[in-house]
């Protein structure tokens, strides 16, 4: 952090540190001693399974199943 509170210019880390800390601080509850006491391991075990992004077919399946009710403009 530079002096007037920006993000310090430099290379992009290798690893999220700050989105990692604040998803175990704030989602999982942990202290930051346990924060620090884990295992790369242990942090994406505690996240648990990535899950795919949905593609456009799985949301035009969706958007036909659950059409959006039309109304009327008064």
């Amino acid at each position: 952090m530079t002096p007037t509170g920006g993000a310090a210019p430099g290379p992009t880390p290798a690893f999220p540190w700050d989105d990692a800390l604040h998803f175990a601080l704030s989602r999982l509850g942990w202290r930051p001693a346990e924060f620090w006491a884990a295992s790369p391991r242990e942090l994406a075990a505690a996240i648990g399974p990535s899950r795919p992004v949905m593609e456009r077919a799985g949301l035009d399946r969706l958007l036909d199943a659950f059409p959006d009710e039309e109304e009327s403009i008064q």
